[in-house]
Order: C-alpha cells, then sequence, then structure tokens
C-alpha cells in the first residue's frame, strides 16, 4: 500500500510542478483568463481520476496538455451544436440561439465569424491545412502522416498559422 500511496504523491507533485505551464497553454486555447483557469482546473480533474492510465517512462507533460487539448475540442464542439440549428425555411442559413432561446441573427458576430473566416482563408496553404486539421482535433503525428511531413515541419507551420491569425485578428480578443 505505501508504494501505492508514494505514486499518488509523485504523479500529484508532477502535476503541481506543470500548473503554470497548463494554465498558459489553456489560455492559448481560449484566449480568456477565466475559461482558461476553469479548463485547467477541469484538465486537472480529470488527470487526477485518470492516473491509473498514464504509462511510466511516457512525456507526462505532453499526456497532460493532449488531455487538455482534448477537453478543449470537445466542449468547443459541444458550444457549437448547443448554439447552431439548420431552419430549412431559410435554406443554408444558420439560425443562432441566444441564452433566452430566441432566435436571432447578430450582424457583429457575423461579421466576427466572417473576419475569422476570411483570416484562415488567406493563410498560406502551408500553414492553412495543417492548421485546419489541428482544429478539426487531429494530432500533430496524424496530420505529420497525412500531409507526409516531418512532424517538427507540421507544429511549425500551425505555429506560424496561430501567429498570423493572432495578429490580424487581435481585435476580437
Amino acid at each position: 500500500m505505501k508504494t501505492k500511496t508514494k505514486k499518488t504523491k509523485d504523479f500529484t507533485s508532477k502535476l503541481l510542478a506543470i500548473q503554470h505551464s497548463m494554465l498558459n497553454f489553456a489560455y492559448s486555447l481560449t484566449l480568456n483568463k477565466d475559461d482558461a483557469k476553469d479548463l485547467t482546473q477541469e484538465t486537472t480533474i480529470k488527470v487526477l481520476s485518470n492516473e491509473e492510465k498514464f504509462v511510466n517512462n511516457t512525456n507526462f507533460k505532453g499526456w497532460v496538455l493532449t488531455i487538455m487539448r482534448n477537453i478543449f475540442i470537445n466542449q468547443y464542439r459541444k458550444q457549437l451544436v448547443a448554439q447552431t440549428i439548420i431552419d430549412s425555411r431559410f435554406g443554408d442559413l444558420y439560425d443562432i440561439k441566444d441564452n433566452k432561446g430566441e432566435s436571432f441573427i447578430q450582424t457583429d458576430s457575423l461579421f466576427a465569424l466572417n473576419e475569422i473566416r476570411k483570416a484562415i482563408s488567406d493563410l498560406p496553404q502551408a500553414q492553412r491545412q495543417p492548421f485546419a486539421m489541428f482544429v478539426e482535433g487531429f494530432k500533430y503525428e496524424e496530420i505529420a502522416e497525412k500531409l507526409q511531413l516531418p512532424l517538427g515541419t507540421v507544429k511549425s507551420r500551425i505555429f506560424l498559422a496561430r501567429k498570423i491569425l493572432q495578429e490580424q485578428l487581435k481585435d476580437y480578443r
């Protein structure tokens, strides 16, 4: 029983040691301090509840940040499904609901969405394709394999795409 307790303490210590990195990564995903704190907390809980799934001699920080990214992607997808319905009366338009359940299309929201889409479509092809796949939930390794590129090249292109988009869309933070 002592080895289990020591193992749990070591695991918890490792997790506490990377909390700052987790918060920074969460902020890079959410671009909101409060959402980043929530995501970090949710990730910490999930990591602690899945301690037995961690394999020693594996990159602990990478494992934790992958869990965080997956939580973020799943939450984002749930939000999209909850907020967007297709209204067949208007053809291909999307009918977005507000918190009160009233249907409306916000001009500001549509403008921002169009700006974001344009900024992504204006990315050079070399960065656009890996970035789009990453946003869709593909892992770096999967992207590298599908695009037949070295892993480092994929990571670099996604990083460059983020920097370009952050600069172009800084007014929407």
